[in-house]
Order: C-alpha cells, then sequence, then structure tokens
C-alpha cells in the first residue's frame, strides 16, 4: 500500500506540471497545518495548484474571488434579520471549509483581509459576537501577483506572518511546458481527478508530524537562525516567535514527508527560505546591496550546521 503522502503527491502530478519542490512545500505545509501563500506572475498555475491540492482531498472546499468590493460579511458570513420567519439568522460564508482557496488576496480592501487573521490563526471566526468554530482541518491557501500595484493592497505584515510558507510557483522548463500542452490539449485533467486522501487521514498526518523528534541540535540551530535574520544590518525586522514554530514544524513535516521519525539539519535548510522570504522587512541598506532572496541564502550559509544529530 502506497504511503499517503507520496499518494497525495502522485495525485498532485497527475494535473500540476512544475517543479517537484513546489508540491513538496504544499504538502509539508498541509503536514504542518499551516497556510500558504503562493506568489508569482499570472498563468503559472498557482490556482490550478490550489484547486488540485483541494480536490485531491476529501474535505470541503471554497473559493473566494477577492476584489476591491468583497465585505468581511461575504468572508465569515452575516446575521441577517428573516422577514418570512420574523427572527435573525446567520448565513454562513465560504471561510466554513476544509480548504479555501483566496484568490488574488491582495485585491481585497485592508478590512477584508483583516477578517481572515482570526480564522487563520485561531481557526474559527465570531460573527455578531457570537464564536463559530471551523472544521478541522482548515487550510488557507492565497494566491497573488507580486508585480502588478493597481488596484492591489499589500498584505499587513501580522497577516503575513500567518502564512507558515510563501511559495513562488516560477516557470516550467521547456519540457515541462511540452507536457503541459500535450496534458490539457483534448480535455482538463482536474475534471477526472479523483480524491485519493480523507480530512481524517490528514488529521492523522498532522498529529505523526508533531510527534517527529526535534534533537536539541536542532533547536539550537533553528533559534541561531531566528536570531541571525534579527541582528541582521540589512534586515530592519527578523523573524518572529510565531516564525520560529513555523519553522520547527515545517522541518518535523519535511521529516515525516521523507519517512523519518526525527529531524536532520537539511529538513530545516529544505524550508527555512520559504518560512522566511516574507517575514522579514529590510532596512534601507538591505534594500539597495540585495534583495530579500539573497540575503536570506546569505544568512542561512552564516550560521554553522550542527554535525551530529540525536537521534
Amino acid at each position: 500500500m502506497m504511503n499517503p503522502i507520496k499518494k497525495l503527491k502522485s495525485n498532485i502530478q497527475k494535473v500540476f506540471v512544475g517543479n517537484d519542490k513546489v508540491i513538496d512545500l504544499v504538502i509539508v505545509s498541509l503536514l504542518s497545518d499551516g497556510h500558504v501563500l503562493l506568489e508569482d506572475v499570472p498563468g503559472t498555475g498557482k490556482t490550478l495548484l490550489a484547486k488540485t491540492l483541494a480536490k485531491s482531498m476529501s474535505g470541503s472546499f471554497s473559493r473566494i474571488q477577492f476584489t476591491p468590493d468583497v465585505l468581511p460579511g461575504d468572508v465569515t458570513g452575516i446575521e441577517y434579520f428573516n422577514p418570512k420567519t420574523n427572527e435573525f439568522e446567520k448565513r454562513l460564508g465560504p471561510v466554513h471549509t476544509n480548504i479555501l482557496l483566496a484568490d488574488e488576496i491582495n485585491r481585497a480592501m485592508p478590512r477584508t483581509q483583516s477578517s481572515l487573521l482570526e480564522a487563520m490563526e485561531e481557526r474559527q471566526v465570531t460573527i455578531d459576537r457570537e464564536t463559530q468554530k471551523l472544521p478541522s482541518p482548515f487550510i488557507v491557501i492565497a494566491t497573488q501577483n507580486p508585480i502588478e500595484s493597481q488596484g492591489t493592497f499589500p498584505l499587513p505584515d501580522a497577516q503575513l506572518d500567518r502564512f507558515l510558507i510563501n511559495i513562488p510557483v516560477g516557470y516550467p522548463s521547456k519540457e515541462q511546458e511540452k507536457q503541459i500542452m500535450r496534458l490539457f490539449r483534448e480535455e482538463q485533467p482536474l475534471d477526472q481527478l479523483e480524491a485519493c486522501i480523507t480530512t481524517e487521514e490528514l488529521v492523522e498526518l498532522q498529529k505523526q508530524t508533531r510527534s517527529i523528534h526535534v534533537s536539541e541540535a536542532i533547536e539550537e540551530y533553528i533559534l541561531k537562525l531566528v536570531e541571525a535574520t534579527r541582528s541582521s544590518h540589512l534586515c530592519e525586522k527578523g523573524l518572529s516567535p510565531r516564525a520560529t514554530l513555523a519553522l520547527m514544524r515545517a522541518a518535523q513535516a519535511k521529516a515525516l514527508f521523507e519517512d523519518r521519525s526525527y529531524c536532520i539539519p537539511e529538513d530545516v535548510q529544505f524550508v527555512f527560505p520559504y518560512i522566511a522570504i516574507h517575514r522579514i522587512s529590510l532596512t534601507m541598506e538591505g534594500s539597495l546591496t540585495a534583495n530579500r532572496k539573497d540575503i536570506i541564502n546569505d544568512i542561512a550559509a552564516s550560521v554553522d550546521v550542527p554535525v551530529e544529530i540525536a537521534r
């Protein structure tokens, strides 16, 4: 019987053709019970990847196409007066789902963006002073175009910090693009895709992720990486304690993905750039001399890697 994690990856590859690392990172985020921000230019398959992942699971799926006129109540739900019953009733919004695709999230007004803060952090929403728990698991997969600025509203730091991981999808290779042309020539493969993992199986995998052993050497390595972002003269703002936890949890998920019961430095190195890229902000000197990706790579290279790991 195929490992459920490998089965999920194989199922996604039936539709999404591209960098395998992107798929691995999305699955790592799922195992970590974390939210995903897919960022790249239009047409690179961000929405397709999110839909493919959602359809590979047996749980519920909702999509919000964010525009400036979308209101907070359109996301979380509202309480309204029904004249037929002469009573107030609640209408739940699309956030009440297992996987929420927040398409072009940076096109929403800031007050609408902020309506997701409670949902992303606490897995609940408040409608007219009454708290509603969200289904488990609850994962937000958001997309945005980092280049186009007209009609967009940059995500605030508080919201960016709630995304476990930021993944640039990137262009496919020539051979991959040829495969895409042939795959989509006559039909839409997403229509034929079937679920290969249940929400119960995913919740169990998330529990297994939290039980992956993290040695003291790996803890120290994670803390040194985080401290290096805070002390760098090129970074105005380093990683938060939430990011420290995200780095640990993502490393655990990568270990489980590789069918290991313990973390190694390579797990941390694999996820660190994607945990850090959307969380740091640069000083004036940093923004003039380098980009965030190069600075993160330099920080990673400056921290000593532990040699002996307790298993």
